[in-house]
């Protein structure tokens, strides 16, 4: 049974360098967790310091109650009983897929680690290519065998580190499903690094942004995305702009597109200047309204059509209007607003 884990004020640094502070997640058992950022923010850090190759200059590690990192204790890797699956898979070329799989089953006998071997290949959809060699797999069979191997000694956490990130966009997303089905089917609590959003949204239960080592919101995607805690998670996930506004309540703004109420309040005085976060889907056409936008780019993406307008005051916003709408640059159209969700920033 996977066991929750509890990451309490935990600091990382590299050589005098602060890459990670202060920064504490709990996850639940059995829960998929994402660790989502930009380049360089601190979350392929954290996920070595859970796996043991990290050493903490400050708060604990902890999964079933038992401390594995802290400032002077360090539970070794090989004893974590935690598995991980790097970006760049590392198999063992010299072995059959079947020995990569089976490589950490050191106490098994040779009966239970074909019985081992054979289920995670039906479980990783790779029921008869035990006897093959890497070199002879596509990418996402390669990463399929790294996550069977990662699985055989049924570890308490799985770490992934931008596991799909050298496959192709279709393969990525298609991968990312298959293996949050396997991980639920198996009730195994994991944690996923990556720098793609959509990808962190296909996979992930909950998700903490991190920004310069911090985690600036963990929660759920429907949460990141309607109910940003922070301007940066507001700006990093999903597209939108910002529009300057003005306060009229402590739920309703004044914009020059009319006023944009919704369920949030806030404790900001009338008048005061905010700006209001549009998303595409809050931008809505209409032929009717007396609102007028002139289209300055567009892309076309299947069943909608990504259009980036520019109001009167010279202010771009963005909306996805249904596919069979066909505008060209510089026409104009009707736009409304329908924002359930008010985001609004100082």
């Amino acid at each position: 049974m996977s066991a929750p884990i509890h990451i309490d004020n935990i600091t990382c640094a590299y050589d005098s360098h602060t890459v990670v502070e202060s920064l504490s997640f709990t996850m639940n058992s059995g829960d998929i967790c994402c660790l989502l950022g930009p380049s360089g923010c601190g979350k392929t850090t954290v996920l070595r310091a859970i796996a043991g190759f990290q050493p903490l200059l400050a708060g604990n590690i902890t999964i079933q109650g038992k401390s594995l990192s802290a400032l002077n204790h360090t539970v070794p890797p090989e004893k974590r009983r935690v598995g991980m699956v790097f970006q760049d898979y590392a198999l063992f070329p010299h072995l059959s897929v079947c020995d990569n799989i089976t490589f950490g089953l050191r106490n098994k006998t040779a009966l239970e680690k074909e019985r081992v071997c054979n289920e995670m290949l039906s479980l990783v959809k790779l029921k008869d290519l035990g006897h093959r060699f890497p070199h002879e797999l596509s990418g996402g069979q390669q990463q399929r065998v790294a996550l069977a191997r990662s699985l055989a000694p049924e570890p308490d956490l799985l770490l992934l580190d931008e596991p799909f990130s050298s496959l192709d966009v279709d393969l990525r997303r298609s991968l990312a499903l298959e293996v949050r089905e396997i991980l639920k089917s198996r009730n195994i609590s994991a944690i996923i690094v990556t720098h793609d959003q959509e990808e962190a949204f296909a996979i992930a239960d909950r998700i903490g942004v991190i920004n310069f080592g911090h985690i600036q919101q963990w929660d759920t995607p429907f949460n990141l995305y309607h109910e940003p805690a922070t301007r940066f998670v507001a700006d990093f996930i999903g597209q939108g702009v910002f529009l300057p506004g003005q306060a009229i309540t402590q739920n309703s703004v004044s914009t020059e597109l009319g006023e944009i109420s919704g369920n949030r309040c806030y404790d900001w005085l009338p008048k005061t200047p905010v700006d209001v976060l549009l998303r595409p889907d809050d931008v809505i056409h209409d032929d009717s309204s007396q609102s007028r936008a002139e289209v300055v780019n567009k892309i076309f993406a299947g069943t909608s059509t990504l259009y980036t307008l520019r109001l009167p005051t010279g202010s771009l916003i963005e909306s996805a209007f249904p596919s069979h709408h066909d505008y060209n640059i510089g026409d104009r159209v009707g736009i409304r607003i329908e924002a359930d969700h008010l985001i609004a920033f100082l």
